[in-house]
C-alpha cells in the first residue's frame, strides 16, 4: 500500500472518529438537557406536591381542626421580665413579660346581676296556733322580718284572647222621637285587616325568628304549648307583611341617613331563595351587609338582599355616598364611586395565619384591639434573626404589630390618633413592605398568595391612616354577618324573595337596636304599636327610629306589654 492510500485510509478514519465524537456530544448535550428537565420537572414536582399538602392540611384544620385564631406567645425574657400592677377605676391593669391583660373587675353581686329586676317580696307568717309564748301563753306581738334567701321566678308566656267590645251610646231624647243619635267608641287600629296577629304576638314570632334564631315549624310546636294552633304560613305571612307595612319606612329613613355618613363598613354573606324567578333552588344569592363607622353618631346597621354578587348592588344600594368605605379586598367594591376603599388588615393577617403550617400554629391566636388579654409587643427584628422562624411567622408579627398599636390609641379622639398613627405605624408599614420584597416564596403556596394580596391591596391597607375615625379592620360588619348566619344555620333557606327582602328589613331593626343598646322586643313591640296609625307621617316615622328619646325612654328598660296596649297608649309627642 502507497503512502497516498495510507493517508486517505487515516483521513476516512479520523473523519469517522470525528463523526463519531460529534455523535456522542450532541447525545451527552440532549442527555443533559434531559436532565435539566427532569430536574425542574422535579422541583415542579416537589413545589406542587408541598402546595397540595398544604391545601390538605388546611382542609383537614377546617374540616375537622379548631377554627379559633391565636398569637404565639413569646420566650420570656429573664432580665428583662417585670410586672407591673396599677388600679384604673374598676379595673386592674397586669403587664408581665409573655403578656399583658386587663383585669377582669370583681365578680358582681346579685344585686349587681338582678338591679333591673322588680323586686316582690313574700312574707312568710307564722301559724295562727305557733303565735302565743310556749312558757307563759301570752299573744306575741310582731317584732319584725328577717331576710332568708331570694329566687328568681319566671312567668311563662301566656296567650289569651283579646276580644274588643265597642260601646254604643244612643240619646234617649232623641229615640222618643223616632231618630236617635247614636254614638260608637273608637277602637284601635288593627295591625293587620282580618287577621287575630296582635303587636304583642306579631313581635314575639319576629323577635323569636330573627333574634332567637328559632325557624317557624319549632315555633309551631312552642305556640302549641302555650294553647294556640298558630301555623307557620300564618307566621310567615305575619313576618312578611310587618316587614313590609310597618318597619320598611324606617329601614328606607335610616338607609338615607346612612348615605349622609362619611364611613360606612361593608360585607356580604351568602344566602339561599328556593323560589327565585327564572333561577334555580340551588342558586346562591347574597346578603349585603352596610353599617355605620365609629363616627360618633347613632349606629345604623342595614342589611340589603340581593340575587348576586356583581359590583353594581353596593353601587346602587351606596348610590350617593361619598365617604370612605371599610371592607374586604373584594373587587366588586371598586364599581362604586367617588369613594375611599380601606382594605381590612384582619383579611391581610388571616392570609399569613393560613400560610404557617398546621402544627406550628395549633398554640396560635389573633390580637385584637378589644381583647381582654392582649400578647406583648412582637418583636420582629427578633424574630428575623430567629432562623427557626419562617416568613409567614414574621408576616404575622408585622400584622399583629399594627394591631398592638391600635390598641394603645382606641381610646384616644380621632385627630389624635390620626398623628399617633402616622408616627408609629408607617414606618411599621414601610418596614413591612421592603421585607416582602425581600420573600421568594414557593410558586402556587399560601404564602404567595398572602404576599400577593398584600401588594395588590398596599394602597387601600393604608388608606385608615387618612382618617382617624377609620378602624384598622373590618370586624364590625363581620360581626354583623354572624348574627345573619346563625339564623340561616337554623332556618337554613328563604322560601320566596319576600321573605328574603323581609328578613334583611328586620335583621336591620334587630341588629340596630341592638346597637343603640334597646330592649329588642319592647322596641320591635312599640314599633308595630304605633306604626298602625303613623306610618304615613314622616314625624312618627323620625319618633319611632332606634335612637329616638321617645323609643330611648320606653325600650330601654324591662319588657312591658300590659301597661303599654292598643287600647291604653299615649299618642306620639310631636
Amino acid at each position: 500500500m502507497d503512502t497516498n492510500e495510507q493517508n486517505r485510509l487515516l483521513n476516512t478514519i479520523i473523519e469517522q472518529q470525528k463523526m463519531h465524537i460529534q455523535t456522542q456530544d450532541d447525545r451527552i448535550r440532549e442527555q443533559e438537557a434531559t436532565i435539566t428537565e427532569l430536574r425542574k420537572l422535579v422541583d415542579e414536582l416537589r413545589s406542587l406536591k408541598a402546595n397540595m399538602e398544604e391545601t390538605l392540611n388546611e382542609f383537614r384544620r377546617q374540616f375537622f381542626g379548631i377554627s379559633s385564631e391565636k398569637t404565639d406567645k413569646q420566650e420570656d425574657d429573664p432580665e428583662d421580665s417585670k410586672t407591673e400592677i396599677f388600679n384604673n377605676n374598676q379595673k386592674e391593669k397586669i403587664s408581665v413579660s409573655s403578656y399583658s391583660r386587663e383585669k377582669r373587675k370583681k365578680k358582681s353581686t346579685r344585686d349587681d346581676l338582678y338591679a333591673n329586676l322588680p323586686v316582690r317580696e313574700v312574707l312568710c307568717k307564722v301559724p295562727q296556733d305557733q303565735r302565743f309564748c310556749d312558757y307563759c301563753n301570752s299573744e306575741m306581738v310582731f317584732m319584725g322580718t328577717t331576710p332568708v334567701r331570694e329566687e328568681l321566678r319566671i312567668t311563662p308566656a301566656k296567650v289569651e284572647r283579646i276580644r274588643y267590645m265597642q260601646e254604643v251610646l244612643i240619646c234617649p231624647e232623641c229615640r222618643k222621637d223616632g231618630d236617635g243619635t247614636i254614638v260608637k267608641a273608637a277602637a284601635p287600629t288593627p295591625l293587620l285587616a282580618h287577621s287575630p296577629a296582635s303587636p304583642s304576638i306579631a313581635a314575639y314570632v319576629i323577635f323569636h325568628k330573627s333574634f332567637m334564631n328559632t325557624p317557624y315549624y319549632r315555633q309551631e310546636s312552642s305556640m302549641f304549648q302555650l294553647g294556640v294552633k298558630l301555623p307557620r304560613e300564618t307566621m310567615s305571612n305575619w313576618y312578611i307583611h310587618c316587614a313590609q307595612d310597618y318597619f320598611y319606612p324606617l329601614y328606607e329613613r335610616m338607609h338615607e341617613l346612612l348615605l349622609h355618613r362619611d364611613l360606612i363598613h361593608a360585607d356580604e354573606t351568602t344566602c339561599q331563595v328556593l323560589r327565585e324567578r327564572e333561577r334555580p333552588a340551588q342558586s346562591t344569592s347574597y346578603m349585603w351587609i352596610y353599617l355605620s363607622g365609629s363616627d360618633g353618631m347613632d349606629p345604623i346597621v342595614l342589611y340589603d338582599y340581593q340575587p348576586g354578587r356583581g359590583g353594581k348592588y353596593p353601587k346602587s344600594f351606596l348610590e350617593g355616598f361619598s365617604g370612605m368605605i371599610q371592607c374586604d379586598g373584594y373587587q366588586g367594591y371598586n364599581k362604586v364611586e367617588d369613594v375611599t376603599l380601606v382594605c381590612c388588615l384582619a383579611h391581610c393577617r388571616r392570609k399569613f395565619f393560613e400560610a404557617i403550617p398546621a402544627n406550628r400554629r395549633k398554640n396560635l391566636k389573633l390580637l385584637d384591639i378589644n381583647s381582654e388579654e392582649t400578647i406583648q409587643e412582637p418583636k420582629i427584628s427578633e424574630l428575623q434573626d430567629n432562623e427557626k422562624k419562617i416568613p409567614a411567622e414574621i408576616g404575622l408579627a408585622y400584622c399583629n404589630k399594627f394591631f398592638f398599636i391600635e390598641r394603645q390609641l382606641k381610646d384616644l379622639p380621632p385627630d389624635e390618633r390620626m398623628v399617633k398613627r402616622q408616627e408609629k405605624e408607617v414606618p411599621v408599614w414601610d418596614s413591612f413592605f421592603k421585607w416582602i420584597e425581600t420573600i421568594n416564596p414557593l410558586g402556587g403556596s399560601k404564602l404567595e398568595k398572602a404576599l400577593n394580596y398584600t401588594l395588590n391591596h398596599k394602597e387601600t391597607l393604608c388608606n385608615y391612616l387618612l382618617d382617624g375615625r377609620c378602624e384598622i379592620s373590618n370586624n364590625a360588619a363581620e360581626r354583623r354577618v354572624k348574627s345573619y348566619a346563625l339564623g340561616r344555620k337554623a332556618f337554613l333557606f328563604h322560601t320566596s324573595v319576600a321573605g328574603a327582602g323581609a328578613s334583611a328589613v328586620m335583621y336591620s331593626m334587630i341588629e340596630t337596636a341592638k346597637a343603640n343598646q334597646l330592649n329588642v322586643y319592647q322596641y320591635l313591640y312599640m314599633v308595630l304599636l304605633y306604626m298602625p296609625d303613623y306610618k304615613n307621617e314622616p314625624a312618627g316615622i323620625e319618633k319611632l327610629l332606634p335612637w329616638s328619646d321617645f323609643i330611648k325612654e320606653h325600650c330601654t328598660g324591662l319588657i312591658d306589654v300590659e301597661n303599654i296596649t292598643p287600647e291604653n297608649h299615649m299618642p306620639l309627642p310631636f
